[in-house]
């Protein structure tokens, strides 16, 4: 997996992984409506992944 650029603030990382979970979850209802699961599945994985990553690590979370 790449790095995240060098410009990249924590911020500007979870506003994104927000939006691709957002994006992930309705591509994954769209795909679910015309019968392809499979692929309604893996976006929906791809969903929960960019939900993780859009939380700060649980080091932080308790401070």
């Amino acid at each position: 997996m790449s790095e995240a650029p060098a410009n990249s603030t924590p911020q500007d990382r979870s506003a994104a992984a927000s939006y691709v979970a957002a994006l992930s979850g309705d591509l994954a209802s769209i795909a679910r409506s015309h019968g392809l699961d499979t692929l309604g599945y893996l976006l929906d994985m791809a969903r929960l992944e960019a939900e993780s990553a859009s939380r700060p690590p649980s080091s932080q979370r308790n401070a």
